[in-house]
């Protein structure tokens, strides 16, 4: 059975890219795909690697699918002027469900944070937990908003 790690590799480039976004959020930022996935080293004819052109495909997709704008390339190594469009934004900014430890009273302003779907990819990125990384870009991507919290 083949192995699909190029999805893999697109849910946590997409998923960075957008949490880069986010952070920055509404101001424009360029989008470096080295600060996403590393430095990658050419090929022998001085093209991006297949990894580094396969995240600046993940980020055109994200465009081309109304997640973000950008303004121009600036060659193969970043997105100039990105910014997250309205749909981008509402989808991590979104509340869904998530694991709470019982007794755990948290301040609302917290419990808010803490329920987005930015703050969870996030947490999942940082723990390079590569299931709950595809199961939160999937959801991400889902047309219909999660129940609520």
């Amino acid at each position: 059975m083949p192995m699909d790690l190029q999805i893999d590799d697109f849910y946590k480039d997409a998923a960075s890219g957008l949490l880069m976004l986010y952070q920055a959020f509404p101001r424009k930022a360029s989008l470096y795909v080295e600060d996403l996935i590393g430095r990658e080293e050419p090929d022998e004819f001085g093209l991006p690697s297949k990894r580094h052109q396969a995240c600046l495909g993940a980020l055109l997709w994200l465009a081309d699918e109304g997640y973000l704008r950008y303004e121009s390339t600036i060659g193969y190594d970043a997105l100039d002027q990105a910014v997250l469009t309205e749909k981008g934004f509402l989808r991590l900014s979104r509340g869904i469900p998530r694991a709470v430890n019982e007794g755990e009273a948290l301040p609302p302003a917290v419990d808010r944070v803490q329920a987005t779907l930015a703050f969870q990819l996030r947490d999942a990125l940082a723990q390079q937990h590569g299931e709950r990384i595809a199961r939160l870009t999937r959801q991400l991507f889902e047309q219909r908003p999660a129940a609520p919290c």
